[in-house]
């Protein structure tokens, strides 16, 4: 679980890294910004799903 966690948290550095630098290629005139902020998101919503469905079903215990 924990290397699932971390590897969630990666990849939603990675987007906003991709973010910032289409947001500093095309100035703010590419979809790419938005469609990686989007994408962060959903990375971000869906980790947090798992680490409530994690914690319900006992696969986390108390202690982290």
């Amino acid at each position: 679980m924990r290397l699932i966690v971390i590897a969630f948290l990666a990849l939603i550095v990675v987007s906003l890294g991709s973010a910032l630098f289409h947001l500093l290629k095309h100035h703010g005139t590419s979809t790419r910004t938005v469609k990686a902020l989007a994408l962060r998101v959903l990375l971000s919503v869906t980790l947090f799903v798992i680490l409530m469905a994690g914690y319900y079903f006992g696969l986390i215990r108390d202690r982290l």
